[in-house]
């Protein structure tokens, strides 16, 4: 697989959000995700239909493609800890971020169903996460690409955060 980005590092720090992955312990992941998902479910609702529509700049997305993103997050993030705590080391699948987005008409969605599709994935999320009993399982994606379910329950948290961030600037607008 070629043009795709590398995951972040294990110990990764995101200098957009403030999000360091080695300050999150993963055995808070499941009640931070459903109180992500609550904030999330907030800010929509406040917006307005009219307003869910509109892109910051022509490199972000609307607030409903976030949105849209954040519930493929929790669903493939579930899928990925289940088969990493379930297979010996499995290769994964990218998300095709961009593609999703364009496949699946994100831009047209009804905000409504999209946030009960996102409280459902964070649910199914959580389930799997309460599952994990060794958190040094790894997967890989890319050729020496390698990481843990660890990673993985960190990163589900830190999608969370950045795009919620990602949400207020796209209701800025």
């Amino acid at each position: 697989m070629t043009g795709l980005a590398p995951l972040v590092a294990e110990d990764f720090a995101c200098d957009s959000c403030g999000f360091a992955f080695p300050d999150c312990d993963v055995t808070t992941v499941a009640a931070r995700l459903p109180t992500l998902a609550a904030d999330v479910r907030v800010l929509i609702e406040a917006a307005g239909r009219d307003r869910l529509g509109a892109k910051p700049d022509d490199g972000s997305w609307s607030a409903i493609e976030y949105l849209c993103h954040l519930r493929d997050v929790y669903e493939v993030s579930a899928i990925r800890l289940y088969r990493v705590r379930t297979e010996d080391r499995p290769q994964l699948e990218p998300m095709y971020n961009d593609l999703r987005a364009i496949r699946f008409r994100y831009a047209g969605r009804d905000a409504p169903a999209v946030l009960d599709e996102l409280d459902a994935a964070v649910a199914g999320c959580c389930d799997e996460i309460a599952r994990v009993t060794d958190w040094d399982r790894t997967m890989t994606r890319l050729a020496g690409e390698h990481r843990t379910a660890r990673w993985l329950a960190r990163a589900a948290v830190h999608e969370g955060v950045h795009h919620l961030r990602d949400l207020h600037a796209a209701l800025s607008t």
